[in-house]
């Protein structure tokens, strides 16, 4: 891959990014966070060494540029860097390195230990709530229709990048996983993420990952991303508008944003027993608050629920486009 002006590091900066990473742990700490993200715990249970030490190499690493870090409550989790010559520098590293190699092929066995451990916990809290998920999705249309029409939905255009907010167990991302370059997916709930790693983890997902994270005050920056889906999210929140406005500061120029919410109902058990804030939306609510961000909307759809004697609650989607893209064209001039 050429390198970009940004890209390139000055003499001390590379200095600095090799001698970070020329360190034995430090190099297999790089190996492993290719493979996955991981927490301090997970890497001295990985590498048998104790846990100020291996801090200590993560805090290089993090200021070399090579790795990331970020916080899920009172853990930290830790990925390579995506952005930078840094990042490409450990990309390059990595790529001269023989994955049979025996230390290696140890520390990957241990992994496996660890992502058997979170994938334990994750089912277990799946088991605990199984039967409220089971009691919600026999009110409204399929979990198959729902995604035929997402897929559907977007299917006019390839896109590179994708952000799932309120990503929950992380089925969007593993929906659309394998035909994009990276996927990120949000949410506030940690067992929710546990779930979503798991399932990111078990569909083999590298370019996607999940973090926790504010939908009103987004860790983003302006135009990151080509995709933002907010899938059965809106009716958890207080200010809905409020975080399509956000969602939309994310979006690149011509970038589409999705929703898929219920529409009205009267299931009150679902605001007094699963913290439902709205009880669904009308068509035009959700495509005001899109409008009001600068969005221009462009699909409304709504799917019926199967005949059935729980069936009751119908299902909408609403698409919006970022309009400065086409703004930015010239005008085509008429031939007479």
């Amino acid at each position: 891959m050429p390198q970009t002006p940004q890209n390139l590091l000055g003499f001390d900066a590379l200095n600095t990014v090799l001698k970070a990473a020329g360190e034995e742990t430090r190099l297999r700490v790089l190996a492993l966070l290719a493979e996955a993200e991981l927490t301090v715990s997970d890497l001295t249970d990985i590498l048998r060494q104790s846990q100020p030490r291996i801090s200590r190499h993560l805090k290089l690493l993090v200021e070399a540029g090579l790795i990331e870090r970020f916080r899920e409550g009172t853990w930290a989790f830790f990925r390579l860097a995506e952005h930078g010559g840094a990042a490409e520098v450990a990309r390059s590293l990595l790529d001269h390195l023989n994955p049979a190699d025996q230390t290696i092929a140890r520390d990957r066995e241990r992994l496996t230990s660890v992502r058997q451990a979170r994938a334990a916990a994750a089912q277990a809290y799946f088991r605990e709530h199984a039967a409220d998920w089971d009691r919600i999705r026999k009110l409204h249309v399929t979990d198959e229709a729902v995604e035929a029409a997402i897929i559907k939905a977007l299917g006019d255009k390839p896109f590179r990048s994708l952000l799932d907010l309120g990503t929950g167990t992380g089925r969007m991302l593993e929906l659309f996983g394998p035909q994009i370059e990276r996927g990120l997916g949000l949410d506030l709930s940690l067992d929710m993420l546990l779930m979503a790693r798991d399932r990111l983890e078990r569909a083999g997902l590298k370019n996607c990952s999940v973090r926790q994270g504010d939908l009103y005050d987004l860790p983003l920056a302006d135009d990151s991303y080509d995709v933002i889906i907010l899938h059965q999210v809106l009716h958890f929140l207080d200010d809905g508008g409020r975080a399509i406005k956000e969602a939309a500061r994310v979006l690149r120029p011509g970038g589409r944003l999705l929703v898929v919410d219920f529409a009205p109902h009267e299931q009150e058990f679902l605001r007094e027993q699963f913290a439902h804030r709205r009880l669904g939306f009308a068509p035009e609510t959700v495509t005001q608050w899109m409008a009001q961000s600068g969005l221009e909307p462009v699909m409304h759809r709504s799917l019926k629920p199967e005949p059935g004697p729980e069936s009751k609650i119908a299902v909408s989607l609403w698409l919006a486009r970022d309009v400065r893209a086409l703004m930015a064209q010239p005008a085509k001039r008429e031939v007479a």
